[in-house]
């Protein structure tokens, strides 16, 4: 028998976790309480179905999309499904009312996984009836494309929990990884963070542009990290593996890093370069096309993936 999950909170985020969980083939019930929000989603969600089938990551829109019904009340969506995906507004006041009142209608037995992108789950879950069924599971969006999940429990969270939602998101074709206990951003903005902390040093220094600092990752880093990561990156670097890399590379990797100042808060003015720098290329008005062109290349980089591992078998 397929699952049945809930998706409470129909944004960016919400909208694109119905999409893979309806494409694994489960019953899924959007649900916000602006019922705008629910009217937007349902089109996105059609339009990046759409979009799937012409990369050849879906094969059936239609039977995809008639698994995705919206429910106009959160007692209507949480009744009786065994996972809740919580994508409400990332603000920790705004999710513990949100939890205190799911809490009073969600099923004695329903996990409840949230996407929030850096507050940990004992923030708004304390005290709650449903609190050792709870936990972070945070995507990188859009996770119909983008396959990472971070499962993140919170100290109350019953290991058992923790497994069933692995095993959950595996079957859903997502990639978990377990982050062992609480830490603010978790794993990917923590790294995030420490990327964009330097970018914009080298931005303010007047090193480079921020076009410049971009293309030095979406030219060069970046083109690695697609299929791998930093560790066998560095791994791969050296004739005899990371601890060489580290011997040869190390110290001068140290030195770069002692050649920072501490971290500051990002300036008004190099926001204001930055920002003005992406505003003549892209225009406020075409943001949204070009987020569209992003998860389109998202898509065909995904098939591309996709096809690599069926040529190497794994």
């Amino acid at each position: 028998m397929s699952e049945q999950v809930a998706i409470v909170g129909s944004g960016l985020v919400g909208s694109a976790w119905a999409l893979v969980f309806a494409r694994a083939g489960w019953r899924v019930r959007l649900y916000d309480q602006e019922a705008s929000q629910l009217a937007a989603a349902a089109a996105r969600i059609a339009d990046n179905a759409g979009e799937m089938v012409r990369h050849e990551l879906l094969d059936d829109a239609p039977s995809v999309l008639g698994r995705i019904e919206s429910r106009a009340r959160l007692e209507d969506a949480v009744e009786g499904v065994s996972y809740v995906q919580e994508s409400v507004f990332e603000n920790a006041d705004v999710k513990r009312t949100f939890y205190r009142r799911m809490d009073a209608v969600v099923g004695s037995h329903t996990i409840v996984g949230s996407s929030s992108s850096g507050i940990p789950a004992s923030v708004f879950t304390e005290g709650l009836a449903c609190a050792s069924r709870c936990l972070i599971a945070h995507p990188i969006n859009p996770p119909y494309v983008i396959p990472l999940v971070e499962i993140c429990p919170t100290p109350w969270t019953d290991p058992s929990v923790v497994d069933r939602v692995w095993s959950l998101m595996s079957d859903a074709g997502m990639t978990p990884v377990r982050v062992t206990r609480e830490i603010d951003g978790f794993i990917a903005n923590r790294l995030q963070a420490a990327l964009l902390w330097e970018a914009f040093r080298l931005l303010e220094g007047g090193y480079a542009s921020a076009q410049d600092i971009d293309r030095t990752i979406s030219a060069g880093l970046g083109r690695r990290w697609a299929f791998i990561g930093p560790f066998e990156t560095i791994d791969l670097n050296a004739p005899r593996g990371l601890a060489d890399y580290a011997a040869r590379l190390g110290p001068g990797f140290f030195e770069f890093v002692k050649q920072g100042e501490p971290a500051q808060p990002w300036s008004d003015d190099v926001i204001a370069k930055a920002h003005d720098e992406c505003r003549s290329r892209v225009e406020e008005s075409e943001l949204p096309a070009r987020q569209a062109w992003r998860d389109r290349r998202l898509m065909a980089l995904a098939a591309h993936l996709n096809r690599a591992r069926t040529e190497i078998g794994s």
